[in-house]
């Protein structure tokens, strides 16, 4: 059933985007089993500082951080939204571990492959390790983290980026609002920085992010009977230093007529009409402040990299 409520949402979704004046497309389908996949390779990219700079924070502060999340003597579980293969997170659970800390681990993604590969990998290194994953799109799975057990939730890679304003601010009330006193949000955001190694982080000469984005192209093929020819379009990022929104598009190299069978519509696009995918937001402190007040936490600690291109802010939920 979950499988269907997804593909009717995919479906319904991919109308309303292609139908819409600009065109575009929702970057939480990137993440299929493929994607996933395509991902891990952006993720080892010299190019894509996010993963070092984040690496970098869980070593460094790994203790201060299991100080902080594991003080309470109460039982915990740690829910890792979007999980993916759980690089940095593997550092906090073995320091958690080691601390004795009693919690249980609790990943979700939408890709089933990236769940069972974590859980394998998991129960292969980390064997005394309590893993309790699941499938699917987070969004619907926030309302069942209601429970006994103290939570601390992890939203790690600086996926809050990419998320417009008013997306950002509902996610975090909506995240609030299944949250209770003494939980704990630690959540990552990508600094403001220079222009030259972001664009290269997103449109990276390897050709990764190109077929991460043409892979949602595939993607409605497969699942929507969808005719796109991927070599009828390219992929370019754009970022604008002072507003910090760096932006993807897929753009059409001419004229064409895609026809998506189960929606039984055809969409035409011009030679060099855009197709938006994704957006990823870069911030400063005083952005990060604003988002965690407004949706009622307040900031316990910010952890940088040494370099302050990246930063994981622990924030407690407020007492309303």
């Amino acid at each position: 059933m979950e499988q269907q409520n997804l593909l009717s949402d995919f479906a319904t979704d991919t109308l309303h985007g292609l139908s819409a004046i600009p065109k575009f497309l929702s970057s939480k389908y990137f993440y299929d089993d493929i994607g996933s996949a395509i991902f891990q390779d952006i993720m080892q990219m010299p190019e894509y500082y996010l993963t070092d700079c984040e690496v970098e924070i869980f070593e460094k502060y790994k203790q201060e951080m299991v100080s902080v999340i594991g003080k309470s003597k109460s039982k915990l579980e740690l829910i890792e939204l979007g999980a993916g293969d759980g690089l940095k997170t593997k550092v906090l659970l073995s320091q958690l571990l080691e601390q004795n800390i009693d919690f249980k681990y609790i990943p979700i993604d939408i890709s089933a492959n990236a769940v069972e590969n974590l859980h394998q990998d998991l129960k292969r290194n980390l064997p005394e390790l309590k893993v309790e994953g699941r499938i699917g799109d987070y969004f619907k799975l926030i309302a069942e983290l209601n429970g006994s057990a103290r939570k601390v939730i992890l939203f790690l890679g600086s996926n809050i980026g990419n998320f417009n304003p008013s997306q950002s601010r509902q996610f975090l009330k909506q995240l609030y609002n299944v949250l209770n006193h003494g939980d704990q949000l630690l959540i990552g955001f990508d600094l403001k920085k220079d222009s030259e190694k972001i664009l290269k982080a997103y449109n990276d000469p390897h050709g990764h992010t190109a077929s991460f984005n043409l892979n949602l192209l595939n993607r409605i093929n497969n699942e929507l009977d969808a005719d796109f020819q991927l070599d009828n379009f390219f992929h370019t990022e754009v970022y604008d230093h002072e507003t910090g929104v760096a932006k993807s598009y897929l753009i059409s190299k001419k004229a064409q007529n895609v026809h998506i069978r189960k929606l039984n519509k055809s969409f035409l696009l011009a030679p060099n009409e855009k197709i938006f995918m994704e957006m990823s937001q870069k911030y400063d402190q005083q952005m990060i402040n604003s988002l965690a007040v407004n949706a009622g936490f307040e900031v316990v600690q910010n952890y940088y990299d040494h370099k302050s291109w990246f930063v994981n802010s622990l924030w407690n939920v407020k007492d309303s």
